[in-house]
């Protein structure tokens, strides 16, 4: 049955289905809505704007209830300008608390029907479930309030530009909200009114303390170079990769810093013939994944992109899902505990940890590392991370 939760956040229960609001006895044979909400904990539910790839609902809509959608999304943004100039943070409310329940009737119902034709004329992805959850996962994040405070950034209030920043921040942003489909490989990128974690200056990183104990961050060692290797099929050096390649790439030694910038030089260059190897074979890669102009991924997404680009986006964006992937399950193996994935940046999992779930350490590294090669850090803030040697 197709419903609609009138509220995302997880004690906001309340869904609209077959003409009524519940809030209380919760209709058990809820099968199909616009897009997941942590109210509705059902993993049957399958989530139309997964089936239209990220499309929004105006670009979904049937031409014939395009006037009646605009009307109620203009209603909508009315009630949110009014919230916004009277400080009433839709955070620390229900909507159904202080939106009227007619208009919300009338909302709901336009999502229904939007749901359906989309359900209707749209193919299931072949990376459905991947990006389901991928999503819930995203939601849950989307709820956890940032703790930021400038302590230990004296430095940088002295600045009269770095201080206005740094208390905008503080003042303007209590939450991540990230874009699943902001970008077609899959990287993630934020919503408007989210704390800009992706790039936010890394020294104003300070300003975010952990709400535990403290960050513990995850990151690959030269994360596309492996997910090259792995396309390739050959063994992961457990060894920095940069290093490895200075010794093994050139015919004189090279150092680290100029090895990385000769090979990447290299990798995204279709015209360079600087590195000769058979270890990293980018035509073997490519006519496997590049076919009739489109990249086709381990992860299953099929992305048209022009042959100069196809090896970037190919790379990117299987590494993207892969840290997405460790992400979920990293996610599930603390449920029930008191840490927590805080962010996901680029390339990097960053779990605000309680030192009562350090026993999970070793194990929440074997599976973030697969048969790569990681790095793992602590601090107790996201700039001042130190390795662990763990």
């Amino acid at each position: 049955m197709i419903f609609q939760a009138i509220d995302d956040k997880e004690e906001c229960i309340g869904v609209y289905v077959d003409g009524k609001m519940h809030f209380d006895d919760i209709p058990t044979n809820l099968t199909k809505t616009w897009k997941h909400s942590s109210s509705i904990k059902d993993s049957d539910v399958e989530y139309a704007n997964i089936f239209a790839n990220g499309k929004t609902l105006i670009e979904c809509c049937p031409e014939e209830l395009v006037p009646e959608l605009e009307a109620a999304q203009r209603k909508m943004s009315a009630y949110l300008k009014s919230f916004q100039i009277a400080k009433v943070d839709l955070n620390d409310h229900c909507v159904f608390d202080m939106i009227p329940h007619d208009f919300l009737m009338q909302f709901c119902e336009i999502k229904n029907k939007i749901t359906e034709y989309v359900f209707d004329n749209f193919e299931k992805p072949n990376n459905y479930e991947h990006l389901s959850d991928i999503q819930k996962l995203l939601q849950k994040i989307k709820y956890q309030e940032l703790n930021l405070n400038s302590e230990g950034c004296r430095e940088m209030m002295l600045s009269s530009i770095h201080r206005k920043k740094l208390q905008e921040l503080i003042k303007n942003y209590r939450f991540v909200d990230y874009n699943l489909f902001g970008t077609v490989t899959g990287r993630l990128t934020t919503n408007r009114n989210s704390f800009p974690i992706l790039t936010v200056t890394k020294e104003y990183r300070k300003i975010i303390k952990p709400t535990n104990d403290l960050f513990v961050s995850l990151d690959y060692n030269g994360a596309e170079v492996r997910t090259l290797l792995e396309l390739c099929g050959e063994p992961q050096p457990q060894i920095d990769i940069h290093e490895w390649n200075s010794k093994h790439l050139f015919e004189q030694e090279v150092t680290r810093e100029e090895c990385k910038v000769r090979f990447f030089a290299w990798l995204y260059n279709p015209d360079s013939d600087d590195i000769n190897t058979n270890y990293y074979d980018k035509e073997k890669v490519l006519d496997k994944h590049y076919v009739d102009g489109y990249i086709r991924t381990p992860y299953n997404r099929s992305i048209k992109v022009e042959p100069r680009k196809a090896l970037n986006y190919l790379i990117q964006s299987t590494t993207a899902d892969r840290v997405l992937e460790k992400a979920v399950k990293i996610d599930k193996m603390l449920e029930g505990k008191k840490s927590f994935i805080s962010f996901i940046i680029h390339d990097e999992i960053v779990i605000d940890y309680c030192d009562e779930d350090r026993h999970m350490i070793d194990e929440i590294k074997k599976e973030f590392e697969g048969d790569y090669l990681c790095n793992i850090s602590g601090g107790k803030d996201l700039y001042s991370l130190n390795e662990l040697g763990i």
